[in-house]
């Protein structure tokens, strides 16, 4: 079991069938050169001195292409913690999901919600926002990062802009700052603002090629995954099929190997080969809309 990670051969030693499969599904980081950029310029933005125009990013990608997981991964690393001296909540970062539709209130208690303060919903929007931001530096954030950005469109021009205003409201009040991501979209949406499309820097996930890159991250997954015998993922017939079927977005390429990896558990193959491929309960993207439509 050369091809295994130390942890991974542990898990074969000492796990049933069953349990492998759930360590199968459980989530997993793994780590490539767009993503450790990325998550580097993170790190600039969370340490940047404070100024009147502190800088910001858009990351813009398909629809599980991996934006989410990149943004739990900064959140894991930059958790809030309380200060063992003055029993202070500190919160570095705060990862928020946009409202389904641009809405100051909405956008304000999912805030609060995420610092678990309470609120009133029929409290008037100055009041709330004033206790938003009073919160905010209370607990010292530095970086807020507002994911599905693109839910913005959901609403009318009006509210479009109305809600840009509100990111750079608290942007300038609070001196910090943001990260926004979502689909193509988002790009749309933050576009409708000239100065808010200035103070954003576009960083875009692209979907994934046959390139050594892709070959590193399916050795990667192939260390991770308990079968007890090597698959060779990145054999060429292997590694384009898997390609062809997740259409490039990383989240498929994990849900594909995912599945295959439980059927050659189940059938006692315990390796993953075209035939495995071929019989995964799994449709491409792209073939999910056409299904919905011959209905």
């Amino acid at each position: 079991m050369k091809h295994l990670h130390d942890k991974t051969k542990d898990i074969i030693n000492n796990y049933s069938d069953s349990e492998r499969v759930m360590s199968i599904k459980k989530p997993k980081w793994i780590g490539y050169s767009q993503a450790n950029s990325i998550l580097s310029r993170f790190d600039e933005l969370l340490n940047y001195p404070v100024n009147h125009r502190m800088p910001n990013i858009l990351l813009v990608g398909d629809s599980n292409n991996g934006k989410t997981a990149l943004l739990n991964k900064f959140l894991k690393v930059n958790q809030s913690f309380v200060e063992e001296e003055t029993s202070k909540l500190v919160v570095p970062v705060l990862l928020i999901q946009a409202p389904p539709e641009p809405d100051e209130r909405r956008f304000y208690n999912t805030i609060l919600e995420s610092l678990f303060a309470p609120y009133n919903s029929s409290e008037k929007i100055e009041m709330k926002q004033q206790r938003v931001i009073h919160l905010l530096k209370k607990v010292e954030l530095r970086l807020l990062i507002i994911d599905e950005i693109h839910h913005v469109l959901a609403g009318n021009l009006s509210k479009q802009r109305s809600f840009l205003n509100v990111l750079k409201f608290l942007s300038n009040e609070l001196r910090i700052s943001m990260v926004c991501s979502g689909t193509k979209e988002a790009f749309n949406a933050i576009q409708t603002d000239p100065q808010l499309a200035n103070r954003f820097e576009p960083k875009v996930l692209k979907k994934w090629r046959n390139d050594e890159e892709y070959l590193r991250l399916l050795a990667s997954f192939e260390r991770l995954l308990p079968l007890k015998e090597e698959s060779l993922l990145i054999e060429p017939s292997i590694s384009t099929k898997i390609l062809a079927m997740s259409e490039g977005l990383i989240g498929e390429i994990s849900r594909i190997l995912e599945l295959s990896s439980i059927l050659a558990i189940e059938s006692g193959l315990e390796k993953i080969n075209k035939n495995i491929l071929n019989n995964i309960d799994f449709v491409p993207p792209s073939d999910r809309k056409k299904m919905i439509f011959k209905l």
